[in-house]
């Protein structure tokens, strides 16, 4: 039986403290969906923040707000391995719209795959300015990725140290960006369900 979001949250929090910050999944079971056909792959953005990503870009001048990979730089990642250990090392990559084609040419065939190659959607900057990365770096630190590669979609949502109705909200306006972005919206939606990173889950109702 589903609970309210409330009651699931207090109930997670009965579980023993941890030593480090849980991440709250939600978990979105899905029915009468074709992965083949319906391919899903979005970014949503939620109203609070979890927590600050890790970016880097693919740019000429240096940051005070990221790390930077000028394209002179290019030529130290012919190889696989080191194009690997950046994708280890960052949640989110950013490119000038003029490098784009070079960063598609050296990085693409590791950061594609990953679900991290700069994206027209999101990580395409045309003015290298602080001001504008940082505008771009506010938005990613609100995004998550959803992709459908099985009839479930499990996102990261919020940490356990966050507010219990800061959470909520996030559950709420995630939940609806993927009804939003799912062929018959809701009606495509079999369960729902939220977990720490050491619970087990819940279903709830939303």
């Amino acid at each position: 039986m589903a609970m309210k979001l409330e009651k699931a949250i207090e109930e997670l929090r009965k579980d023993k403290t941890r030593k480090f910050d849980e991440t709250l999944d939600l978990i979105v079971n899905l029915r009468k969906f074709d992965i083949k056909r319906n391919n899903i792959n979005a970014f949503i953005t939620i109203p609070h923040k979890i927590k600050d990503k890790k970016i880097c870009g693919f740019i000429e001048s240096k940051s005070q707000l990221i790390d930077t990979i000028p394209k002179a730089a290019f030529i130290k990642y012919k190889d696989k391995k080191p194009i690997k250990n950046l994708v280890k090392q960052y949640d989110f990559f950013i490119s000038s719209a003029p490098n784009m084609p070079s960063v598609a040419t050296t990085f693409g065939r590791i950061l594609g795959p990953a679900g991290k190659m700069p994206s027209p959607k999101l990580g395409i900057i045309m003015n290298e300015s602080e001001s504008e990365i940082k505008k771009l770096v506010d938005k990613i630190n609100l995004v998550i990725r959803i992709q459908t590669k099985e009839p479930s979609i499990k996102i990261p949502i919020a940490k356990s140290s966050m507010k219990d109705p800061d959470i909520i909200e996030n559950i709420h306006s995630a939940f609806n960006s993927i009804s939003n972005e799912l062929p018959n919206k809701k009606e495509n939606v079999k369960s729902v369900f939220i977990k720490f990173t050491m619970s087990k889950p819940i279903k709830v109702e939303i």
